[in-house]
Formats: C-alpha cells, sequence, structure tokens
C-alpha cells in the first residue's frame, strides 16, 4: 500500500468537497476513515492551519488557508513531513487554477472534479521520491513542523492537543501556508493613488463639515457619515489589494456599496461629474483587487 492512499480538496467554511482522487482500498479501517475524514471537514473552521488524526493502521492530516483545505489519508508509515509537504503542493495548485469567487459559488459536491487528474499525479509523485529526494525536499517543512507543531485530533471525540484547549471551545489560527500575491500592476498602482486621493478628499469634506456644525442637524450628521465611510471604504480597498483576505470578494462588494451608496447620498453636495469620479475610481479599485490573485508557487519538488 503507498503512503498517501487518499486526498481530497475541501472548502473550510462548510467542509463542501471540491475535488478528490480515486482509490481503490477496500480495507474496513480505510473505509471507516474516509467516514472519519468527511466527518472531520466541515469542522476544519475550528482548528489551525495543520492537524493530524491517527487510527491503527492509517492517519489524517489536513492543512488549511483562506477557503480552500487539503486533506489526506495516509499509512502510518508515511513521515508527517512528507504528508504536509503534499498537502501544500496541492493547496497552491488548486488556488493557482481556481479562484476565490469560483471556490465561493461552488454548490454541489466536487465542482471541480476535473482537478482530480492534478491529484494523482502529485500523488503518484510523492509516493514514488526516492529517499535522497525525500530526505532533501522535506526539511524546510520539518523545520515548520518543529517550532509550530500540528494540532492533534481525536477521531473518537473533540479533543485537541498541541497548543489547543480540549472540549468543545474552537480555537483559530493562522494558516500555515504563506500566501502572495500576483506583482502590482501599474494600473493597480494608478487605481491606489487615486483611492488614497478620494479617501482623502472624503475625509477632509467630512471633517470641515463637523467642525461648521456646531448644533449639528439629523441630516448634517447623515452627511458627514457620508464622507467618513466612503472614506474608510477607500482605504479598506487599498488592503484589500495590496494583502490576500479570506472572503475577499465579500469584502470588495461591501466596500464597493459603501462608496456607492455615500456618493448617492451626497448628491447636493457634489456635482454628478464629482460622484461619477469617485464611483469610478471605487469600481477601478474593486476589479483590480479582484483580477489580482494568489502567485503561484513554483514547487521544489517537481510536480
Amino acid at each position: 500500500m503507498p503512503m498517501i492512499c487518499f486526498a481530497s480538496v475541501v472548502r473550510v467554511r462548510d467542509g463542501l468537497p471540491l475535488s478528490a482522487s480515486t482509490d481503490f482500498y477496500h480495507a474496513q479501517e480505510f473505509l471507516e476513515c474516509r467516514r472519519q475524514l468527511k466527518a472531520l471537514a466541515p469542522r476544519l473552521a475550528q482548528y489551525p492551519g495543520r492537524g493530524s488524526a491517527e487510527s491503527r493502521d492509517f492517519h489524517i492530516y489536513f492543512s488549511s488557508s483562506g477557503d480552500v483545505a487539503c486533506m489526506a489519508i495516509c499509512s502510518h508509515q508515511c513521515p508527517a513531513a512528507m504528508a504536509f509537504c503534499f498537502l501544500e503542493t496541492l493547496w497552491w495548485d488548486f488556488t493557482a487554477s481556481y479562484g476565490t469567487t469560483c471556490i465561493g459559488l461552488a454548490s454541489r459536491p466536487y465542482a471541480f472534479l476535473e482537478f482530480d487528474s492534478v491529484i494523482q499525479k502529485t500523488k503518484w509523485h510523492f509516493n514514488h521520491m526516492s529517499p535522497s529526494q525525500m530526505k532533501s525536499g522535506l526539511e524546510e517543512i520539518q523545520e515548520e513542523l518543529e517550532f509550530q507543531p500540528p494540532a492533534v485530533l481525536s477521531l473518537e471525540g473533540t479533543d485537541v492537543t498541541n497548543g489547543m484547549l480540549n472540549g468543545h471551545t474552537p480555537v483559530y489560527s493562522e494558516p500555515a501556508p504563506n500566501l502572495r500575491m500576483e506583482p502590482v500592476t501599474a494600473l493597480g498602482v494608478l487605481s491606489l493613488v487615486l483611492n488614497i486621493m478620494c479617501a482623502a478628499l472624503n475625509l477632509i469634506r467630512g471633517v470641515h463639515l463637523a467642525e461648521h456644525s456646531l448644533q449639528v442637524a439629523q441630516e448634517e450628521v447623515g452627511n458627514i457619515l457620508a464622507f467618513f465611510i466612503p472614506s474608510v471604504a477607500c482605504m479598506v480597498q487599498c488592503y484589500l489589494y495590496l494583502f490576500y483576505s479570506p472572503a475577499r470578494t465579500l469584502k470588495v462588494v461591501l466596500m464597493l456599496a459603501f462608496i456607492c451608496l455615500g456618493n448617492v447620498y451626497l448628491h447636493g453636495l457634489r456635482n454628478t461629474w464629482q460622484i461619477l469620479f469617485h464611483i469610478g475610481v471605487a469600481f477601478l479599485s474593486s476589479y483590480q483587487i479582484l483580477t489580482r490573485q494568489l502567485q503561484e508557487r513554483q514547487s521544489d519538488y517537481g510536480v
């Protein structure tokens, strides 16, 4: 039996299976391990980025980051570093192939079944690595595991060790992979500059209006908020463009809505061209955020 027997990619928020390898093992313990893996998948949001659970002959490993988690069933002879290296490689391949929007909109199990061929290829490569390849390729991740051990889960209950509380208290931690975005483009820099300018204009107008409203009427409070809220939304857009954030699409839509509604509310204090300028910059920034994806990592293991 190979060291890595089964692998799947799931959505973290609800455990929906997105893709999985084909397995041909019918041993009772393996089938029971498959059942336990499926039961564990919906609870991954409660655990840190890396974790494992053990049975007699098989171990379950998982590695999650952002919206996606990769899970595997390995034989008990499989080194933990090899399992987590395999899962991290899968994670990079999957997130490079499918965007956050696609993953978030998936509504049926195994919506990305075509990724099965990538899982099989990666699984075959790791199962057939020579001892020398294994030793040289896994040193870095072995050091990571020693520095930050993965959570150890009990398949029979909810006990978790290695820095996590036992019982039912969910613990959240930063995922293991280091997320890197694609390089900033010239149009992206332009959107950042325009966004900062819009944020500054909104902030200055809001502060000016607040200073001259000694007895603030109700409608003036609304105008002040209509300046301040889009100003904050513009700065959040800058952050979302520069750094990866989970649920990025939802946040982009919310920030765009705040900016548009705020500027429509200010009709009268701003002319039509000014409103269109602020809304146009917001749409440009939103487009730049959604089109700037995670950078595909170059694999060190020849997969």
